[in-house]
């Protein structure tokens, strides 16, 4: 128990750095941060898939060293009420965590909720622990330590890949699957090219390339790129930037060599439209 209770107050130690990293976030882009501060909710995700790493190396340390010096528990009654306690709070804050989280796209603040619920899990350890030794099993509560390191490294796992992905700039391919139907179902839009989805903290950024007709003028495209674009703030709500180029449709008769010049990688300016 008294484990478990200096567990849960370095945990809720891991708030510190998301709360600064949600205020750093708020700043604008700068000449040197042209993205914004977003990413610092990255690195507040990694700060907290350290520190449940370092809760996995303490819990299971733990466990072993009472297995190899036993020692009695007495008081199981406080023991066990002062478990419930913390599995209740812990479960509170991680739903509270999790679904704010999923809400608003911050893949840290789910890890910290994650984090939340394994504490809330090693509550009821000590809780099944305290049951073991009041039926006269000495073993139980080293051996539901281990079983609740086993727990934290699976939570362990899902933070650190969600995290990775994160910074890697992956995206729920979902996401992307909305965002070509937004822009195909835009009027004047024939076709999608490339479309690229990035998570900034939990904002979304996109880059997405449209075909438009070979006969229409530039100003005539430009207008339907913002189309396009207000398409794709309807369809993703979490989205706060776009650029949308437009890439005119090869007309009939033009030879192959005019169809790959006209989608060679530097574009000519007056077909770019970026929309922020």
């Amino acid at each position: 128990l008294l484990g478990d209770t200096l567990h849960n107050a370095a945990d809720a130690l891991t708030a510190v750095p998301l709360a600064v990293a949600f205020i750093v976030g708020r700043r604008p882009p700068d000449r040197r941060y042209t993205y914004g501060y977003g990413r610092a909710e990255d690195l507040a995700g990694v700060a907290i898939v350290v520190l449940i790493a370092a809760s996995c190396v303490l819990a299971g340390s733990v466990a072993v060293s009472r297995l190899l010096h036993p020692h009695r528990v007495s008081d199981l009654a406080a023991v066990a009420a002062a478990a419930l306690v913390g599995f209740a709070g812990n479960e509170l804050a991680a739903r509270y965590r999790i679904r704010t989280g999923r809400r608003i796209g911050s893949a840290a603040l789910v890890a910290d909720g994650l984090h939340a619920r394994t504490d809330g899990l090693a509550s009821l350890g000590v809780l099944a622990g305290a049951g073991g030794v009041a039926l006269g099993w000495n073993w139980a509560d080293p051996v539901v330590g281990l079983a609740i390191t086993a727990v934290l490294l699976s939570v362990l796992w899902r933070a650190a890949r969600e995290i990775y992905r994160r910074l890697m700039d992956a995206v729920d391919p979902e996401l992307v699957d909305q965002a070509e139907r937004a822009l195909r179902g835009t009027p004047g839009v024939l076709g999608t090219g490339q479309v690229r989805l990035r998570w900034i903290g939990h904002r979304l950024h996109a880059e997405a390339e449209i075909t438009v007709s070979g006969e229409i003028t530039a100003i005539e495209a430009h207008r339907v790129a913002v189309s396009a674009e207000h398409h794709l703030l309807h369809a993703l709500p979490q989205l706060s930037a776009a650029l949308v180029h437009a890439d005119p449709e090869p007309r009939q008769g033009v030879d192959d060599h005019a169809v790959l010049a006209s989608h060679r990688p530097v574009r000519p300016k007056s077909m770019a439209f970026p929309l922020l």
